[in-house]
């Protein structure tokens, strides 16, 4: 099953140079995922991660490296469902982005899970039943 990573997990993996021991299991967890082709991926994210790099060369690199991920195609039904999300959790006192809500409804739309490290995902969770994606290895040395 395709696990759609957002991009708080692509910035730890291409971006941050020194990483703690969480933040190493993660990176670990999204290369697994990486080489097992479960990695999906939005435009929205791709336009998150292009964005703000000034330096030509790095720009032309990192949008060489992600071309090798194919884009989720979105419909009228993604935008819909995030529009919903938006609604509902405006309701429940729970504030968001429009590409948060945007990753939520692509992934109940597609009934796939969230790779992320931002917290208001979590939030978001508490009203919209959104699958969050955990890192295997932690879940598998927590049942030892």
């Amino acid at each position: 099953m395709k696990i759609l990573v957002d991009t708080s997990i692509w910035s730890l993996a291409l971006r941050k140079k020194t990483l703690t021991s969480k933040e190493l299991l993660i990176v670990k967890e999204f290369r697994e995922l990486i080489n097992e082709l479960r990695v999906a991926m939005i435009g929205s994210i791709r336009q998150e991660l292009l964005s703000g790099i000034s330096d030509e060369d790095k720009f032309e690199r990192l949008r060489d490296k992600l071309t090798g991920f194919e884009d989720i195609h979105l419909n009228q039904e993604d935008y819909e469902k995030a529009a919903e999300i938006s609604n509902e959790c405006r309701r429940n006192g729970v504030q968001g982005s429009h590409i948060d809500f945007l990753i939520c409804a692509v992934a109940l739309n597609r009934n796939i899970s969230i790779f992320t490290t931002d917290n208001d995902f979590k939030n978001y969770k508490k009203i919209v039943s959104i699958k969050l994606h955990s890192i295997r290895e932690e879940i598998n040395s927590m049942g030892e």
